[in-house]
């Protein structure tokens, strides 16, 4: 039987399935920098807790829903590849069509909630960056070209900017960096992990850079993107909207960065390979606690 008809076969998955389409832990991360954007827009004292509530509601949503249809577009090529074929939709737990209208239900409750209680330009802003990676990356870059990640990150790198929206109704500069910080730190995120799973991507005809440019020229743009991250990081610093506390943490943690990256370059394969990736997850993490901290502390 071909994978869509098992697929569409299948009884309905339980909750904690559907849940999972949603990749939980990485909009978790995204509403936390969505979070931080809020909180570093607000100049006075009064915190407009609705449009901070509504507003990572909806950017929630709307990041679960990019994740849905990411899963569907994918669903083929998931169950060739070793890490993701036990996922729900290869492995025939939920169909095609529970998935997109799961999706849909998402996607329009993200939109009437950040319409209707946050402000127009955070709806519309959102629904871009949903768009951009539900459907540009998914179905076109990543299917394409192996600059795929760097301008696919482009959605990625939208939650800080959504964020400062949601509670001004207006794209700030500060809100910028950040999220051009975010951008830079995509490729040397998710390339190491593409570096771990390089046959994987190869089998499924993927065109990830380790796939078309080699496991060495890989691990040079890690290395490249890592030092060049470590000067955007300190952008905030030097516009001065972030203080000292921010620069003496963000210092050792992009050099922890930097030596990850070249014990990654000088391996024989993808040893350090996923070491580098997790300690990614925690660099922008730390970055961004960081930026809060600093913030509270003036």
């Amino acid at each position: 039987m071909p994978l869509s008809d098992a697929v569409c076969a299948t009884p309905a998955a339980s909750w904690r399935r559907y849940l999972s389409l949603t990749k939980p832990r990485i909009v978790g991360l995204m509403l936390f920098t969505a979070l931080v954007g809020m909180f570093l827009a607000i100049d006075d004292s009064a915190m407009p807790w609705s449009r901070i509530l509504f507003g990572l509601l909806g950017i929630g949503l709307a990041a679960g829903a990019g994740a849905v249809i990411n899963h569907l577009l994918d669903a083929h090529i998931d169950a060739i590849m070793e890490r993701t074929r036990h996922r729900p939709m290869p492995s025939g737990q939920i169909g095609s069509t529970g998935a997109l209208g799961f999706a849909l239900i998402l996607a329009v409750s993200a939109m009437a909630i950040l319409t209707g209680l946050v402000n127009v330009l955070t709806a519309a802003l959102t629904f871009t960056a949903m768009i951009g990676y539900a459907v540009l990356y998914t179905a076109f870059l990543k299917r394409s070209t192996p600059q795929n990640i760097v301008w696919g990150g482009a959605a990625g790198a939208s939650p800080p900017l959504l964020g400062a929206a949601a509670v001004t109704g207006e794209v700030t500069l500060d809100a910028l960096l950040l999220s051009l910080i975010i951008f830079v730190w995509t490729p040397p995120h998710f390339w190491p992990l593409a570096i771990h799973r390089v046959d994987d991507y190869r089998h499924a005809k993927i065109p990830m850079l380790p796939v078309t440019h080699g496991l060495h020229f890989t691990k040079t743009q890690v290395l490249l993107y890592s030092i060049m991250l470590m000067a955007v990081a300190l952008l905030p610093f030097v516009t001065r909207s972030a203080g000292i506390l921010y620069l003496l943490g963000v210092i050792p943690l992009g050099l922890g960065f930097i030596w990850h990256a070249w014990r990654l370059y000088r391996g024989e394969r993808d040893e350090h390979a996923m070491v580098t990736f997790r300690y990614s997850i925690l660099y922008l993490f730390g970055l961004f606690a960081l930026l809060l901290a600093d913030h509270w502390a003036l």
